[in-house]
């Protein structure tokens, strides 16, 4: 089969097509033909950081995790699923496991699910990571229909899905985004748009919470960010993070008495551990997108295979908005 494939890591690593052997199955995966994958940023993190990051597969490296295909082939012990099957999933591009840079994957079934049935193949391919980001960040926050939600980064790749997740839920829901553009993005998934680069915190907090913070913050965008997520919490409030790789001062934390969750959803991927959640997850974001409450941002630049770098390229430039999708 056809990859894609990258000799050494570093920002200048270069993607190659190369002929490599297709897949062979173990038990418990099926053979997936990809028609399209997405690109995450611990997809370019992995490409420029390289050995520096423990979960980076040896070179020569085929990386990318997220796709939606078709199976062609059932491996032993799987039961669900069936050649011709439609599925997504994020199942690669870590450590041992294969990744979606290529014409073929074998799949672990725990880690897919059948793809919604009223979206593409390009628009379910951009939703497994940050689908089950957003879908784990808000569940552990214990969200309630009611609440008054706030997100950070509205359309980003888990912003603009964990936006949609909470109306879903019958949440009151806020977002911060940073132009008019993303404003209307936001508000058409039913939620406040709330200019970051013209309001602060307090002043938000007061006009949409009377002074009395949000239930639950999602906070996307880390590092010190994370100090307004707390600010805007409220009294035993919930604060979900996908970006805690900092060090932080954690007094008004605990002066409001907030409990703080941090999704890694590599975590089933890298120790092989409660990897059918993943599963479960996709096959409700599924039902979901069915239902009309989840639809991808896409951006509006279109990529092939063959001009993967280019889409890295253009998820790094941060004037992506949506997810960035490269289609076989």
């Amino acid at each position: 089969m056809k990859a894609m494939t990258i000799n050494e890591y570093g920002e200048n690593a270069i993607f190659r097509s190369r002929e490599v052997e297709n897949p062979t199955l173990n038990s418990g995966q099926v053979l997936v033909k990809i028609s399209a994958s997405s690109i995450n940023t611990v997809d370019t993190m992995i490409r420029n950081m390289g050995e520096d990051l423990p979960f980076a597969p040896a070179t020569p490296a085929i990386l990318g995790m997220d796709f939606a295909g078709t199976i062609v082939e059932v491996g032993p012990d799987v039961t669900g699923f069936s050649v011709g099957d439609e599925v997504y999933g994020c199942a690669g591009g870590l450590a041992e496991l294969q990744g979606t840079l290529a014409e073929y994957i074998a799949a672990d079934s725990k880690l897919i699910a059948r793809k919604p049935k009223n979206l593409t193949m390009k628009e379910a391919a951009s939703l497994p990571l940050v689908g089950i980001t957003a879908y784990e960040g808000l569940i552990r926050a214990n969200i309630q229909s009611g609440q008054n939600v706030l997100v950070h980064g509205g359309t980003g790749g888990v912003g603009h899905v964990a936006v949609q997740l909470a109306k879903h839920f019958g949440a009151n829901v806020f977002s911060t985004v940073s132009g008019e553009k993303q404003m209307k993005i936001v508000e058409n998934f039913g939620a406040k748009a709330i200019n970051y680069k013209s309001e602060q915190v307090e002043d938000y907090v007061n006009e949409h919470t009377n002074g009395i913070g949000f239930d639950v913050v999602f906070d996307t965008v880390g590092g010190e960010n994370m100090l307004k997520s707390f600010e805007a919490a409220a009294l035993n409030g919930q604060v979900a993070t996908t970006v805690s790789l900092c060090e932080l001062d954690l007094t008004t934390m605990h002066f409001k008495g907030l409990s703080l969750h941090v999704v890694f959803m590599l975590i089933p991927m890298l120790h092989n551990f409660r990897r059918e959640q993943h599963g479960k997850i996709l096959s409700n974001l599924a039902k979901i997108a069915e239902a009309g409450d989840l639809n991808p941002l896409l951006d509006e630049k279109q990529f092939s295979l063959e001009n993967v770098g280019e889409a890295y390229a253009r998820l790094e430039s941060r004037n992506a908005i949506g997810k960035v999708v490269v289609v076989n």
